[in-house]
Order: structure tokens, then C-alpha cells, then sequence
């Protein structure tokens, strides 16, 4: 069971505006703007692997064969925020919505996300189960950890400075040390 991305939700949890101030660049320079919103969602990816955490809100959808026998489902999302919805995909694909009250997000979204199922599920027979759920900080979420926010800043500005030494296939490097130091600050342990 891998959740899959259906759509974000959110906006980027920094701007173009404030990566501007940030780097010092003059309000009439905007030759750099499409750098920056291109470094930005880049730099969000490297920052949320390292940290295991979603910093935009998005929907994901989970797909299950069977109900987990113990009712319960760990999910790499953290944080979870929501289950938007849930039900019953039968072999033709129709969908056969249940009510979200016996699936609902676990006591601790943000350390250990998983998803409850309770007792009065409906049998899967041949269908499958579809639960949509929303994860992410911002929108719904809590906030983005200033850390987080920050590990982001530092990431940005140093693939912004130093943006002709990534390597042969162009790809900006690793976080920088004191972003990579923030980001394991705030990461999701795994058992």
C-alpha cells in the first residue's frame, strides 16, 4: 500500500516575495523570479525527504485489498490531517461511498500518522477499499515548524548562490549543512 499524490492542496510554504527579501535582491530585479519558484518546490522535496514530513498540503489516495487486521494502518504521511473520504471500488470501478466514521486519522498525525478502522466495516468480498485522506502542513494542517521554514530558506539561497556547481545532469546539490541540520531536527522517526 503506497498513498498516492491525487492533487496539492496548498501553496508553497515560502514565496517568491519573501525569497526575494531574503536574498537581498533589489524590488526592480525580477530576472531571477523564475529561478527562485523554480528552486522552491525543488528545495521543498529535498527538505521534506530529509525531514519525512509534508510541508504543502495534499490529497493522497490510499487503495486496500483487505481491512488491516488489527484496524490499524501507519502511513508515511506526517502530518495527517484528515479522511476526506472512504469506500467500496468494486471490479467495474464503481465507487460506492461508506461513511468516514469508522475510518478516521490515528491519535498522533504528526509522529506516527496512521489511519483507525473500526469494527463496522463493511466486508471487501471481490471490491477493494478506497480512503482518501489529507496530509501536509498549512491549509487544514498545522503550520510549517519555523525550523522547517528555515531549513527551506537556507536550501534556496544556496542552490541560488551557488547555482553553477550542481552536478553534470544540472541537478541543484545536497541540502546545505546547517539546512540538513534543521531538517533532521524536525524528522519522523521509523521504527
Amino acid at each position: 500500500m503506497t498513498p498516492i499524490r491525487v492533487e496539492e492542496t496548498g501553496v508553497e510554504p515560502v514565496t517568491v516575495a519573501e525569497m526575494r527579501g531574503y536574498l537581498r535582491l533589489s524590488s526592480d530585479e525580477t530576472a531571477e523570479d523564475a529561478l527562485i519558484a523554480g528552486l522552491i518546490p525543488a528545495a521543498r522535496a529535498a527538505v521534506e525527504a530529509t525531514a519525512r514530513r509534508l510541508l504543502r498540503p495534499a490529497r493522497f489516495r490510499v487503495m486496500l485489498a483487505a481491512w488491516p487486521r488489527l484496524g490499524l494502518m501507519p502511513l508515511p504521511l506526517s502530518p495527517l490531517v484528515a479522511v476526506l473520504r472512504a469506500g467500496l471500488v468494486d471490479g467495474r470501478g464503481t465507487l460506492t461511498e461508506i461513511e468516514p466514521g469508522p475510518v478516521r486519522v490515528g491519535p498522533d498525525p504528526w509522529e506516527a500518522p496512521c489511519l483507525l478502522f473500526g469494527p463496522d466495516l463493511p466486508p471487501l468480498g471481490t471490491a477493494a477499499a478506497l480512503v482518501e485522506v489529507s496530509a501536509g502542513c498549512g491549509g487544514e494542517g498545522p503550520p510549517v515548524p519555523e525550523p522547517l521554514v528555515q531549513a527551506l530558506r537556507l536550501t534556496i539561497a544556496d542552490w541560488f548562490e551557488n547555482r553553477g556547481d550542481a552536478g553534470r545532469d544540472g541537478a541543484p546539490g545536497p541540502l546545505p549543512p546547517e539546512a540538513a541540520g534543521l531538517a533532521a531536527a524536525c524528522r519522523r522517526m521509523r521504527l
